[in-house]
């Protein structure tokens, strides 16, 4: 047993090793010795299609992720809410999250891609019913965990699909529009909660689902799913449909199908043997980038953006909500063009030290106002680390650890690891946005500067843990994750 286990990791880490005709190594970064995948000479109009109308899902986390901050006032002054209340009613979201999160990869995994994303959409939509005619509080924060559970799956399947269908040279720019889409889901949510009520900027949160759910109907399913379930001939029209109807697939068709039987001969996984020595390694990566993004602060920071800025001195958070949300987008639009050119590690490593800035920043504001110190900056203080927060989080850790996520685990995996990288991810968001307003009231500086240590902790992460993804194809960053592991 041990020796068939020891040649089928060996031969599961053949794709990454080249040798030239005098059976020299080739490097992996070295694109010119590389075999040229046929397939890439297709039509790309479905590829973009498909993305375009997958990222609808991630357009509905924005706005359920950043729907509290602008509404805080008017919810608690309407419904008669007392600080706890509403403190349950942000972070009970995150609770739903988790459940769909520990869901997500099995429900992806029995019924397919297409037809979860569309599950997760109607759940949606019943979520933003429920809080748009709601009286009370119970209906309320129905609504709201239904809104967290649909996001949770959102959050799973979206990057996973987009990876699935991507060729290796779009993959990182196609899977990081899932944050780009939160970020204008968010930001629109910001700009709107301005002008409309919060019952209207609820309805307002169903458009995303809707459009999901109509635009399903013109996209094919993910090719690695359907071979995965032993559909062979709907995986190689699917493959041909987003490829286009005059690429030649066979290359990409028989690196698929192969490392996909390769897998299939591996006993099924459960969520407690992640921890075995050989998945150990990507389970870290996946997990940790999603607790240390959360932990320093992302949910805290985007969902009371408002009363941050009014603590600070503002009259009114509206103007740094706007500013905020006008922001975003582009900095997020330019870490979509730089993923595929730059690559994984560096926008991480800045963007972590971007955050640990940005949180030290508002840490420092805060601490300089507890003692009366520079009043009339503490203001733009407090903004300037904002914004420097979000541009940071938008450049790197907040787009592209959703692409490492869908990118390291290997097929037979990606179910119970997604799953549990997903949970890490709502559970810190829960901890961190329920605790938020208890932590202001212990300390507002000793709160970000909490943050900024965790920021400070994932640059160590990041720079001695996390492998560069970029221009190999998914089966040859799981090969390398696999190999990597059983050396280690």
């Amino acid at each position: 047993m041990e020796y068939h286990e020891s040649t089928r990791q060996q031969d599961m880490t053949e794709p990454l090793i080249q040798q030239d005709e005098k059976g020299s190594i080739i490097s992996e970064e070295d694109d010119d010795f590389k075999p040229e995948n046929p397939s890439h000479k297709g039509s790309p109009g479905v590829e973009w299609l498909s993305t375009a109308i997958a990222v609808w899902g991630s357009f509905q986390f924005g706005c359920c992720m950043h729907y509290t901050s602008p509404t805080q006032t008017a919810i608690r002054k309407d419904l008669n809410l007392s600080l706890a209340e509403y403190s349950v009613f942000a972070s009970i979201l995150a609770i739903g999250a988790m459940i769909g999160g520990l869901t997500s990869g099995h429900i992806s995994d029995l019924i397919g891609r297409k037809a979860t994303m569309r599950v997760a959409a109607a759940i949606c939509i019943v979520g933003w019913l429920a809080i748009g005619f709601t009286e009370g509080v119970l209906l309320l924060d129905i609504g709201r965990m239904c809104t967290g559970y649909g996001i949770g799956i959102f959050s799973y399947v979206v990057p996973v699909f987009i990876a699935e269908i991507a060729p290796k040279d779009l993959r990182g720019g196609f899977t990081s529009s899932n944050e780009l889409m939160i970020q204008v889901g968010g930001s629109i949510i910001y700009l709107m909660g301005t002008v409309l009520t919060w019952r209207m900027l609820a309805l307002v949160g169903l458009i995303p689902s809707l459009m999901l759910i109509l635009g399903m109907f013109f996209v094919p399913e993910s090719p690695r799913w359907l071979v995965m379930v032993g559909q062979q001939r709907e995986f190689k029209a699917s493959l041909q449909r987003l490829r286009g109807k005059d690429a030649d697939i066979s290359f990409e068709a028989s690196e698929i199908q192969e490392y996909t039987e390769k897998l299939q001969q591996m006993p099924k996984i459960r969520i407690l043997d992640l921890f075995q020595k050989r998945y150990l390694h990507s389970v870290i990566i996946g997990v940790g980038l999603m607790l240390f993004k959360q932990f320093g602060g992302m949910s805290a920071i985007g969902s009371y953006a408002s009363a941050t800025l009014e603590l600070a001195g503002f009259s009114s958070g509206k103007f740094g909500t706007i500013v905020i949300g006008l922001c975003q987008i582009p900095v997020t639009t330019i870490a979509v063009a730089l993923m595929d050119r730059c690559g994984r590690r560096p926008l991480l490593l800045v963007s972590s030290v971007g955050t640990f800035l940005g949180t030290f920043l508002i840490g420092l504001a805060f601490y300089l106002k507890d003692h009366e110190l520079v009043l009339k900056l503490i203001p733009m203080m407090v903004l300037a680390g904002v914004l420097i927060y979000f541009w940071s989080l938008a450049l790197g850790i907040g787009s592209a650890s959703w692409v490492i996520m869908s990118e390291i685990f290997p097929l037979n995996v990606k179910g119970a690891a997604g799953s549990l990288a997903i949970w890490a991810n709502w559970f810190g968001s829960w901890a961190v946005s329920y605790t938020f307003n208890y932590l202001i009231s212990w300390s507002s500086s000793g709160t970000f500067f909490l943050y900024s240590a965790v920021s400070a902790a994932a640059i160590l992460f990041v720079a001695k843990l996390v492998p560069e993804t970029r221009r190999r194809t998914l089966e040859e960053i799981q090969a390398h994750m696999l190999f990597s592991n059983s050396h280690s």
